[in-house]
């Protein structure tokens, strides 16, 4: 659906963002993640075709943007961090001049209204004035118009920022829903979102994609161990020598120790990693089973998206902050005269 092939953007002689290069497939909601100044913003504004790339390819549905840019914005729905409203008016007159702008046959333009209003929540709404309304619900409208042209691609720049957990849960949910029809690509800075919504995690750091991954495969590409928590009940020494004799355990660490000499009746708690990443939890069961010590509980450990992200996207040398701040200058310069120019040709 979406090819961004060693795209690169380039500021005054200054890099925005280097050889970026990811697809995604019809159907995928794929979280976008970065620290500020990474390059997010920049990226989605190339594929929406708002700033041109200085190297590189964008296809939508195998289509060039640069070849095609009218035919492949058709394609588009782009929902700005800040949705792009006209306070002074009312929701239905809002959309019916988006519908004029994205050339929806006026015959159509009624229903298509009245899908998007049905969908999005905004029954009761249509009269109101936009200025009116709460930012969940500008936030609707701005997605209701990113959808009424029913595109194949929306790409949804931090949707639910600013919200309440009430609101963000509800955004949530018509993301999800957006999903069945639409590929979307969605920037976020809460990462608990793309584990909630997103089947695929791309980590952009310094302008560059420091990870593409599915979120729950994310610690093993990583090379991370395979690590179990074990709450047992049974003399501590005993336990650790038949866990250490296990082919396919590596090593074991003892978290907490609350058993006394050979009395079963207290529990220890202990870290157990696999020698080749591989699950282990069934014959550690088997094994403490046969020796009669019960597993009170046991429990897979694992790197969360927070600590993965912290530690793609930080320079343990500091050597990084310098250029980060760059990219964060660079990302919303504005363009050229003759780059907004040729643009507005588009």
């Amino acid at each position: 659906m979406l090819e961004v092939n060693r795209v690169s953007k380039i500021y005054e002689n200054r890099r925005g963002v280097h050889e970026i290069d990811f697809t995604m497939n019809r159907g995928e909601i794929v979280g976008f993640l970065g620290p500020n100044g990474a390059g997010k913003t920049t990226t989605m504004r190339m594929i929406t075709g708002y700033l041109n790339p200085t190297s590189g390819s964008i296809r939508i549905d195998g289509q060039s943007m640069a070849d095609h840019p009218r035919k492949v914005r058709r394609k588009i729905g782009y929902l700005p961090e800040t949705p792009p409203l006209y306070p002074e008016m009312s929701v239905a007159a809002y959309l019916k001049f988006v519908a004029d702008l994205r050339e929806i046959p006026r015959q159509e333009q009624k229903a298509r209204i009245g899908e998007v209003v049905d969908k999005l929540g905004l029954q009761g709404r249509e009269k109101q004035i936009i200025r009116s309304l709460s930012k969940g619900y500008k936030q609707r409208v701005g997605l209701a118009q990113a959808i009424l042209h029913k595109p194949d691609l929306l790409i949804l720049d931090e949707p639910t920022s600013g919200l309440d957990p009430n609101q963000i849960i509800e955004i949530r949910e018509l993301i999800r829903e957006l999903g069945e029809n639409h590929t979307v690509l969605l920037s976020t800075h809460i990462l608990p979102e793309v584990n909630a919504i997103c089947n695929r995690v791309l980590i952009i750091n310094q302008g560059k994609v420091v990870l593409d991954d599915r979120p729950d495969q994310i610690a093993h590409s990583m090379g991370q161990a395979f690590q179990v928590k074990l709450e047992i009940r049974g003399p501590l020494d005993r336990v650790r020598e038949e866990l250490e004799r296990m082919e396919e355990v590596e090593t074991v660490q003892v978290i907490n120790d609350k058993a006394a000499g050979e009395e079963q009746e207290a529990a220890v708690q202990l870290l157990v990693s696999s020698r080749d990443r591989e699950d282990i939890r069934e014959g550690l069961f088997f094994r403490m089973a046969a020796l009669g010590y019960p597993i009170v509980e046991m429990r897979r450990e694992s790197l969360s998206l927070e600590d993965i992200f912290v530690k793609l996207t930080t320079e343990e040398d500091g050597s990084g902050e310098n250029a980060g701040d760059q990219i964060g200058r660079t990302e919303d310069a504005p363009e050229s005269e003759s780059e907004v120019n040729d643009n507005e040709k588009n």
